[in-house]
């Protein structure tokens, strides 16, 4: 498909540079094959049905931005994707002034070595010293957050706590799974109270998720890898909501992506351990998942692309006009959408 049919006008204003407060409190647009309708998080436990199940992404955002100099240049950093205990690929500022071999310094007793240039052009950095990674990272670095955050305002101590789900326990991710920033505990209590069971898998979400689709065919563009991982007795769990009757819910576009990729033909969800690249657009049959609870995304990105795969380029268009004219936040700090297709058949 051509990507500018994935494109819309967003006025700068609906971009939301801080949460609101409490989490739960946040609009959401309930998005079904018979219409939308506004709600908010809170509603959510009447909005599911007992015997369903929601999806979490346990994966914690690690402090991956990185300022240095090599001599007199100004280097930035945004770590991606872990290679192994002390090398890490990241996109480079000011990549220029950078080669292979040459070592920039962080501050704060952390340097990195440019070990590798690759193909997209960022490099493999390689930490030196003993120290953990996520040591150094917790001195030198700050909360990675998205440009159209980043480039309106500076980061910020809030921004450690804001940018940081409750679910977050696996280090490893550069971008949070912002749909579940949503979530409190009193709203936990309030869905396991409605019969709604909670499970967690980790995918490691990667810088790539902001990069834009320069293509001009969905065919032409290439997704980055990024690490999952779903353990047997997940995969057994949420099995059994699907044969009893249940839906899988996943809550994010990183939860709905590792499902998917773990799952069979049939539906079945098997354990997952790995990279996936998976890269959903309209056409795709999807074979895990019942519904997702997402954010407002970018025009023309990969994740517009896949919550139109889900509900239909038509339904998508209309929901994010109603929420652009009745003032809807969008994006990581944004309001969330409920979208719930019509559960296929699956015996076919």
């Amino acid at each position: 498909m051509r990507v500018d049919a994935f494109d819309f006008e967003l006025p700068p204003e609906r971009i939301a540079l801080r949460p609101v407060r409490p989490r739960d409190a946040a609009r959401m647009l309930v998005v079904e094959r018979g219409g939308i309708r506004d709600a908010t998080v809170s509603d959510l436990p009447g909005e599911l049905r007992a015997g369903d199940c929601l999806v979490f992404n346990d994966t914690r955002v690690i402090p991956a931005q990185l300022e240095g100099r090599r001599g007199d240049a100004k280097i930035g950093a945004t770590l991606h994707k872990r290679i192994d205990l002390r090398r890490w690929q990241a996109f480079v500022r000011n990549a220029k002034r950078l080669r292979v071999g040459e070592s920039v310094d962080f501050g704060s007793g952390v340097t990195a070595a440019a070990e590798e240039r690759l193909s997209d052009g960022s490099f493999i950095l390689a930490f030196a010293g003993d120290e953990p990674v996520e040591l150094l990272l917790e001195r030198a670095g700050t909360m990675p957050l998205p440009p159209y955050i980043a480039g309106k305002r500076a980061t910020d101590e809030a921004d450690r706590r804001d940018y940081q789900t409750m679910f977050a326990r696996e280090d490893g991710a550069v971008a949070a799974p912002t749909a579940a920033l949503h979530f409190t505990p009193t709203l936990l209590d309030a869905l396991a109270a409605a019969g709604i069971a909670c499970e967690t898998l980790t995918l490691h979400v990667g810088a790539g998720t902001f990069l834009p689709v320069k293509a001009d065919n969905t065919e032409d563009h290439v997704m980055h890898a990024e690490w999952g991982r779903i353990d047997a007795a997940t995969a057994d769990r949420l099995n059994a909501v699907r044969a009893a009757g249940g839906r899988i819910i996943a809550v994010g576009t990183t939860s709905l992506r590792l499902l998917e990729s773990a799952a069979l033909g049939t539906g079945l969800i098997e354990p997952f351990e790995g990279d996936t690249a998976i890269f959903i657009t309209p056409g795709y049959r999807f074979k895990a998942i019942d519904g997702l609870m997402t954010n407002f995304h970018l025009p023309r990105s990969t994740l517009f692309m896949l919550v139109s795969a889900l509900m239909g380029l038509e339904t998508m268009q209309a929901a994010y006009a109603h929420a652009i004219a009745n003032g809807y936040r969008f994006y990581s700090y944004g309001d969330a959408s409920l979208l719930l297709p019509q559960r296929p058949d699956r015996s076919a």
